[in-house]
């Protein structure tokens, strides 16, 4: 039996390191779930630990959402569960949420604080039943005090001193202007509203958040702030997106979905690409080898399946084929998916020329006195915030939406256009080959299933009625509409939304090799990224000029941290050109001191989490042993286990101050940034 006070100690020493160590929060266990005649997931396990960060990745349709559903306990498996602690908080945003808030865009933000709020409720109304009493010694009267005392101590706690101003910090990261906060929530599109359920949730600071594509409806400045928030959020985080550029920044860790099995790998996205082509070669290659293994096998039995002198080793070899396990690997072979625009029509020099360009809706102003010429071959990206006028821009040059100013196409223009809802606008009782089919004319239409192919629309797939498509086949399949006539200029608003990574590279490499002009509007840095050489940035009403891509434009404008976001969110460009050189300079050299100190503060933290793993295995093999004393012999009665066993315990407790005081260090040195 072990000691009562050994058996105190071990619990006291396990709620300590709960609550001062990175430890585990949820698991994964067995899980396995069925759907259409096949196993979405079959019999997989996984940890997640405080502050991981986990970029959950695998094609369209592997079962990334239905497990971020299960986690939040929407779905139940077939087999397996999920364990957690009790008292765990999870946040979920979801890729499309339904926001039925009536109020303004604050209030319902503030919603955020509903436990809060409760308790400044209940602490008004106790102040105002003590002010109302006299009976300064009854037992009722000292109750209330403390009851007062309690509430206000919880609600200081909980932050509620901060609420409206953390409230308005978020907003503000997230494209929130502070004449918006007051502005009911039903004057904001779709896009808007996700944006306030996402602020919401990091508000309530859960200890695990799920974000399924959470920078679908953000901007190129919110998707920053929100992976710069995301860098301190002390919880942990699983999240599933198409931004290459978003995953690398944000995860250290990425568990893939395929073939109903997860592989994990310690490392964000594009590690995780690297090493899986590593994974596949081998996979490959036990493929192969089992396929030459199972190919003699069969050839074996087949040739002496008669032979009655070899029937003992047929049915040895037949029992054996039997008990192989089949080696798989996902079919990932590109060639059948690439396609190329048609050649484009030849065009004057000048395609689009502006001048004293404007465009308002009633009084308010979306850009004015925009002037500008975007000549033949010009990759152009639309970039800035939501709102500014990208969409509205595109509109006024596809379909001649009303302006003031001149705003004219060069000679010959032919244009394709890729509108951002240009999904919703299919109809949804055609089967994908008639989508296609009906609009296609002249030598095209032999082409059309080869034009479906391309886009992965193979076999019975182009017999699907559109309305059961996925919102990433809606998009391949309207994208694959502009392939039907040629054009020499595409304006395409948003084209990667829905689209998995391999369908972006595939429209990227296809962009690449278009010989027409281009415009893009996209906040997918790693799509622009190489694709165009010049950027539209579109801010405070006015449109500005940069040459070079999409990194160019971003290290020009140092949009890479919070602060610089906040300073370069006016409405107005810097005419003073050495201002903001100098300026951005300091800015420079701040971050550069900055990013040394935090590099230097890591390591130590990681030194100290080694010493904390090594001092807990030494201790955990220390209880094993207590739980079995006959072992330890001698040891137990000269008190020498005991105290081997209470210094490791003393250097445990003084290794977690110092982890705790250089995480306080590291915080401070972030929050000076």
């Amino acid at each position: 039996m072990v000691p009562l006070f050994l058996c105190l100690q071990s619990l006291v020493r396990k709620f300590y390191l709960c609550n001062h160590h990175h430890l585990l929060m949820l698991s994964v266990n067995n899980l396995s779930v069925y759907f259409t005649g096949r196993y979405l997931f079959n019999d997989i396990s996984f940890l997640i630990t405080e502050r991981d960060r986990v970029g959950l990745v695998g094609k369209n349709g592997a079962g990334k959402t239905t497990l971020l559903r299960i986690i939040n306990g929407e779905q139940q498996p077939e087999q397996g569960s999920v364990s957690r602690p009790s008292e765990m908080t999870i946040g979920y945003l979801q890729q499309e949420m339904v926001t039925t808030g009536k109020g303004s865009v604050m209030q319902e933000t503030m919603r955020a604080f509903d436990h809060v709020l409760q308790l400044k409720a209940e602490g008004e109304h106790l102040s105002h039943q003590i002010a109302e009493r006299t009976d300064y010694e009854s037992a009722a009267y000292l109750k209330l005090i403390d009851r007062l005392h309690e509430v206000n101590d919880r609600f200081s706690m909980l932050g509620g001193h901060e609420m409206e101003g953390n409230a308005e910090k978020v907003l503000s990261g997230l494209g929130f202007m502070p004449n918006d906060f007051n502005r009911s929530l039903g004057e904001f599109s779709g896009g808007w509203k996700m944006r306030v359920e996402l602020a919401k949730l990091l508000l309530r600071k859960p200890d695990l958040l799920l974000l399924d594509e959470p920078t679908n409806h953000l901007d190129i400045e919110s998707i920053q702030w929100l992976e710069e928030y995301l860098s301190t959020f002390a919880g942990a985080v699983i999240v599933v997106s198409h931004d290459r550029a978003f995953l690398d920044n944000v995860t250290k860790r990425t568990v893939e979905i395929t073939l109903g099995k997860i592989y994990d790998y310690k490392t964000s996205y594009s590690g995780y690409v690297e090493q899986r082509e590593q994974l596949r070669e081998q996979q490959q290659n036990a493929f192969n080898n089992q396929q030459k293994q199972l190919a003699d096998l069969e050839r074996f039995i087949e040739r002496f399946r008669y032979k009655a002198t070899k029937a003992r080793q047929v049915q040895s070899k037949m029992k054996l084929l039997d008990k192989i396990d089949r080696v798989e690997i996902e079919d990932i072979d590109k060639s059948s998916i690439h396609f190329r625009f048609p050649p484009a029509p030849p065009s004057g020099k000048i395609v689009i020329e502006a001048a004293k360009l404007a465009k308002y809706y009633g009084d308010h102003k979306v850009f004015s006195d925009v002037d500008f010429a975007i000549e033949r071959n010009d990759f152009v990206a639309f970039v800035g915030k939501n709102g500014e006028g990208k969409t509205t821009l595109a509109k006024i040059l596809a379909e001649g939406l009303d302006h003031s100013g001149i705003c004219q196409l060069g000679h010959n223009v032919k244009i394709g256009y890729y509108a951002q809802n240009q999904a919703d606008l299919l109809n949804p009782d055609k089967t994908v080959f008639e989508t296609i089919d009906d609009v296609a004319v002249g030598d095209i239409r032999p082409k059309v299933r080869n034009i479906l192919g391309s886009f992965l629309f193979g076999g019975e797939d182009t017999e699907k009625k559109v309305k059961v498509l996925s919102g990433g086949e809606k998009s391949r399949l309207a994208l694959a509409k502009l392939l039907l006539s040629p054009v020499n200029l595409l304006i395409l608003d948003e084209p990667t939304n829905h689209l998995d990574m391999m369908s972006k590279d595939i429209l990227k490499n296809a962009l690449l090799m278009f010989d027409g002009t281009l415009i893009v509007v996209s906040h997918d840095r790693d799509f622009l990224q190489g694709l165009t050489d010049k950027v539209f940035e579109f801010r405070g009403g006015q449109i500005k000029q940069h040459f070079g891509d999409i990194y160019d434009f971003l290290e020009k404008r140092k949009l890479s941290t919070l602060e610089q976001l906040n300073a370069g969110g006016t409405s107005k460009f810097t005419d003073t050109a050495t201002e903001e050189v100098s300026q951005n300079k300091l800015n420079y050299e701040k971050r550069k001191l900055s990013e040394k100190e935090i590099r230097k503060v890591q390591s130590r933290i990681d030194k100290s989490e080694t010493e904390i793993n090594r001092l807990e295995d030494e201790i955990a093999k220390m209880d094993q042993m207590l739980s079995n004393p006959e072992e330890i012999g001698d040891k137990l009665k000269d008190g020498s286990f005991y105290r081997k066993y209470e210094e490791l315990k003393s250097l445990l407790a003084k290794e977690m101050d110092i982890w705790e005081n250089l995480h306080t260090e590291l915080e401070e040195i972030k929050e000076q940034q």
